[in-house]
């Protein structure tokens, strides 16, 4: 393949698995969680405690988009504000309990969505797909270069 093919594939990719991802959110339930939420979430319970403006550039979004996402989550008792132990002025934002709770459950629905929908694949093709998983992580993950964000 040469890099326009590679392009082509890798647009294609990319273009499969954001409506992959956007049928899944709309299959499973969201606990009427949006998006952002949901990254904001995702991103405390991989990252740990972290501050709004480091969650704005990972999501990424706007600081006070962020700020709203993450009083609306307060709220809700999803996440909580804690001091930050190297700056006693900032605070950082935490994941609660419930807040876990709610993610795990988001992504369990959005997981059964996709078996159902593995399951009307012929079984190598879901074998395939499923393989394709620890690649994908990798891929994902911030420590390999040029991937992740």
């Amino acid at each position: 393949m040469g890099a326009r093919e590679d392009d082509g594939a890798a647009l294609e990719l990319v273009l499969s698995l954001h409506r992959l991802l956007r049928s899944l959110r709309r299959a499973g339930a969201t606990g009427g969680l949006q998006p952002t939420q949901l990254i904001v979430l995702s991103l405390l319970t991989e990252g740990g405690p972290s501050r709004v403006g480091v969650l704005a550039e990972r999501v990424p979004c706007s600081q006070p988009t962020a700020t709203a996402v993450v009083a609306e989550l307060e709220s809700a008792g999803l996440v909580r504000r804690e001091p930050d132990p190297t700056d006693g002025r900032a605070t950082r934002v935490a994941v609660t309990e419930a807040g876990g709770r709610t993610l795990s459950g988001v992504a369990h629905g959005e997981a059964e969505a996709l078996t159902r929908r593995l399951g009307l694949l012929a079984p190598e093709d879901a074998a395939h797909v499923l393989a394709t998983a620890p690649l994908l992580r990798r891929l994902a993950d911030p420590a390999v270069p040029g991937a992740g964000g």
